[in-house]
């Protein structure tokens, strides 16, 4: 794991960077486009600060606003990312490829172990209910899981589900952190300034 302080000035230097390009495009700005501007390129700093051998929340979320080319978006992702845009977004596709592949064999084990359950819940009515009701509180949980993680909703494994969850959560910790510093140094120079 990096070192957090190292990870908290990345993020900010990109962040920066995201925000000049953003500004550099438009003249005058709506509020609401300065919210989605400071919104994508957080999303898009944090995403590009993170290993991109080990995550895939980060090359969905990467994937996510490179195709999206509303207001010129794209561009603000190439201008955070530079030459490692391209790399960037193949391996998006490939990742989100394989997921999804993987997500058709997953189901096909599924369907086959559930098969295998129902007989047994023939066998003892109370415990196959015991089982049937945990498997759906799970399967709720996980599926609201997916919708919070970016990309998870291509990952029927659990286990690397959790994993992207806990580094996405670890991420965002971080961004929260440069942005209230940011905010607690900016409230301190208007206060020194009156």
């Amino acid at each position: 794991m990096r070192n957090p302080s190292s990870l908290k000035l990345e993020f900010l230097k990109k962040w920066i960077q995201g925000l000049k390009a953003y500004n550099g495009t438009k003249k005058e700005i709506s509020i609401m486009e300065r919210k989605k501007a400071i919104k994508l390129s957080a999303d898009v700093a944090m995403a590009s600060t993170r290993n991109s051998k080990t995550t895939y929340w980060s090359h969905a979320l990467i994937g996510n606003y490179a195709s999206k080319d509303v207001n010129n978006k794209s561009s603000i992702v190439v201008h955070i990312l530079g030459d490692e845009y391209s790399e960037r977004i193949k391996k998006a596709a490939i990742m989100r490829l394989a997921m999804s592949q993987k997500s058709f064999r997953s189901k096909k084990i599924l369907k086959k172990s559930c098969s295998i359950s129902r007989k047994t819940k023939q066998m003892a009515p109370r415990i196959g209910l015991a089982h049937g009701i945990a498997r759906k509180l799970v399967k709720k949980r996980t599926q609201v899981l997916q919708t919070l993680v970016p990309g998870g909703e291509y990952m029927d494994d659990d286990m690397s589900l959790i994993k992207e969850a806990l580094d996405y959560i670890l991420s965002l910790r971080v961004q929260v952190d440069v942005m209230r510093h940011l905010a607690n140094a900016t409230d301190q120079l208007s206060h020194t300034k009156t």
